[in-house]
């Protein structure tokens, strides 16, 4: 089930879901707005290797905006943190982004329970436009958990994206044995 917008104000209460900064006026009836932040990184190299650790260049976004490209994939970041100690987050585009052609994850939009940091965003576009720093980008949605939590990510040794940052963190599939 997914959150309403008092249960998600409980569980802040609670200490269970934290966003920061936070602003009750970004609280929707099941969801919570999230922003770009002042960062986005494309990779170095144009062919992508999964079995390689791929380089990425980050640079700030400037005030007047910065107009993504087709055919390019970007790595943006939330402004926001957010840590979720008992609940599965979701990240999802809002309407307006999509209707700019704007897509925000490739296919990680699920959080696992314990997962504390920004969220690395997987930015392509379909047409040239404009984005900047501070805009809505996202909502985060929460599902109940059914049953107990053996590891929360944030105690996982393995987990590769534990280490917080206000920049986009560029794919660790290398990390993985295959």
């Amino acid at each position: 089930m997914i959150l309403s917008d008092k249960r998600i104000l409980e569980e802040i209460e609670k200490g269970t879901i934290v966003i920061s900064p936070y602003d009750r006026k970004y609280l929707g009836t099941n969801s919570y707005d999230v922003h770009l932040g002042k960062y986005l990184a494309t990779y170095a190299d144009r062919v992508l290797d999964a079995r390689r650790h791929n380089e990425i260049v980050h640079f700030e976004i400037p005030e007047e905006g910065y107009v993504l490209q087709p055919n390019t994939l970007y790595l943006g970041v939330t402004y926001e943190y957010t840590e979720t100690h008992a609940h599965v987050p979701f990240l999802e585009g809002k309407s307006s982004t999509g209707r700019l052609g704007i897509d925000i994850h490739a296919t990680a939009g699920k959080g696992d329970v314990g997962f504390c940091n920004t969220w690395t965003l997987e930015i392509s576009c379909a047409q040239p436009v404009r984005i900047y720093a501070g805009m809505p980008i996202g909502q985060l949605i929460y599902f109940a958990v059914e049953g107990d939590i053996e590891t929360f990510y944030n105690k996982k040794g393995n987990a590769k994206y534990n280490g917080r940052t206000v920049r986009p963190v560029e794919s660790m599939m290398w990390k993985n044995e295959f």
